[in-house]
């Protein structure tokens, strides 16, 4: 593993790749001109603007510092219910995490001082809460940023000060909001905004403006040949927050510089931005750009694409149509939360009626080129480090897929170690034995403790 690189430090860059940022107060909020919202340039009034930044060089210091414009304060008309929950007062007198005694004053704080803050930090992502301070998560902890105790007032001005009109009346008829905000000059923000005990909060979740190589993130040579696949399904699976989008983001950037085609994602909502390099790379945002993953799957054959990223495989549709699309000559991408490469199968195949699921296996066998499950451990001495499960679609494999035999794969996968293929035992031992992780986070990540209590020993 590359020990230059965290995968929590997703927005500290190197210096080539951001320009240095000082926590400064935000400029004040302004209403686009009409030349920065001109139709040359696709961006309208009251929309967040964020820019494609390529991976060459740092941003220009000369960018505007992009935000909606102001929010009429008659839009502003959820209530608040101060009588059902004292939320702010009961909540924080129990709490672990209490306002230190230099804490910084939140009435006067936009949304971007606090989250540069937390960048500074190193944190993967930061949350706003109704009887706590801001938090942030380092490292995989959580750990509060020093700011006063959020009050329902202050969660609601902080999130709506950063929202467009039409996010507003989303998240108010359907008190759930997905989208993406981006600080120029510092990084982008996959945004979940949400109601609990009648009050606003949300989580942002940091994600570079520069993609990070293969060599960064400790990738072994496996997962780079797998970009060379012309069709085919790709599967990058593991629990929420452990590196799929990156894995993605890095395996599509490496075949937008290596040859051309044209690249077509499909995400909720789009995190890492990819420039035109050697590929036509078009990318599309659940809701603003369509309504939904099947029916942006049912329209990218009429696209010319050669490559296709599917940010979820969430329901039958989706899956189905992603397979039929890697059937047809494309090259697929796509995640799901499974952990290991037979729960992948199984979970594919399950969500199918039982009288179309032997059809599935064969379909799946026919296609499937590789499964990477990973998951992210605390490294000793700070930071995270990966760890892999690597299941290549070689024969054996498409084999046991159409015959149901899901239990015999790690057999085959410890067979073929020498093409690159591991389970994820063998990768938590090796990183044990490297001395990245200690053994009882390694032990309580494993699949089976007895096989990797054996390979830790060197088995």
């Amino acid at each position: 593993m590359a020990e230059s690189f965290s995968w929590d430090r997703v927005v500290k860059q190197s210096e080539e790749g951001v320009a240095p940022t000082e926590p400064v107060s935000p400029p004040p909020v302004e209403a686009p001109s009409q030349e920065t919202t001109s139709s040359a340039s696709g961006w309208h009034e009251g929309e967040i603007r964020l820019e494609v930044q390529s991976n060459e060089g740092p941003p220009s210091t000369a960018e505007p510092h992009y935000r909606p414009a102001p929010i009429p304060a008659e839009v502003h008309t959820m209530k608040l219910n101060t009588s059902k929950f004292d939320i702010s007062e009961e909540t924080s007198k129990n709490s672990t995490y209490q306002a230190t005694v230099d804490a910084k004053p939140i009435v006067s704080t936009h949304l971007d001082e606090i989250v540069r803050e937390a960048v500074e930090r190193r944190a993967s992502d930061i949350h706003f809460t109704v009887g706590l301070p801001p938090m942030a998560r380092v490292d995989g902890e959580i750990m509060s940023l020093p700011y006063e105790v959020l009050s329902q007032e202050d969660t609601r001005r902080l999130v709506y000060d950063i929202l467009t009109d039409e996010h507003i009346q989303t998240f108010e008829n359907s008190h759930e909001l997905d989208f993406s905000y981006g600080i120029a000059g510092l990084s982008r923000f996959r945004v979940n905004v949400f109601m609990q005990r009648e009050s606003v909060a949300a989580a942002l979740r940091a994600i570079p403006t520069k993609i990070p190589t293969f060599e960064q993130l400790g990738l072994p040579p496996v997962i780079r040949d797998l970009t060379n696949r012309h069709s085919g399904l790709i599967l990058v699976t593991g629990p929420t927050g452990s590196g799929k989008s990156t894995t993605i983001a890095t395996m599509i950037d490496d075949i937008n510089s290596n040859r051309g085609g044209h690249i077509v994602t499909i995400e909720d909502p789009i995190e890492y931005l990819h420039g035109h390099k050697k590929c036509i790379v078009n990318q599309r945002e659940l809701h603003s750009d369509t309504f939904s993953f099947h029916n942006a799957l049912r329209a990218v054959l009429r696209e010319d694409p050669d490559i296709i990223l599917v940010g979820e495989l969430r329901d039958l549709e989706t899956i189905e149509a992603a397979l039929t699309l890697a059937e047809t000559g494309h090259l697929v991408f796509g995640t799901l939360h499974t952990r290991n490469a037979p729960a992948t199968i199984d979970r594919i195949v399950d969500v199918f009626p039982s009288d179309q699921q032997e059809q599935i296996r064969v379909l799946l066998g026919n296609t499937l080129e590789a499964v990477v499950s990973q998951q992210l451990l605390p490294r000793l001495g700070g930071g995270r480090v990966a760890s892999l499960e690597i299941m290549i679609g070689v024969s054996a494999v498409k084999n046991l897929i159409r015959e149901g035999k899901t239990h015999q794969m790690y057999s085959v996968i410890e067979t073929n170690s020498n093409i690159g293929m591991q389970t994820m035992d063998r990768s938590l031992a090796d990183l044990f034995r490297r001395g990245a992780c200690s053994y009882e986070e390694c032990l309580m990540r494993c699949v089976d403790k007895e096989t990797f209590t054996r390979l830790a020993k060197g088995g």
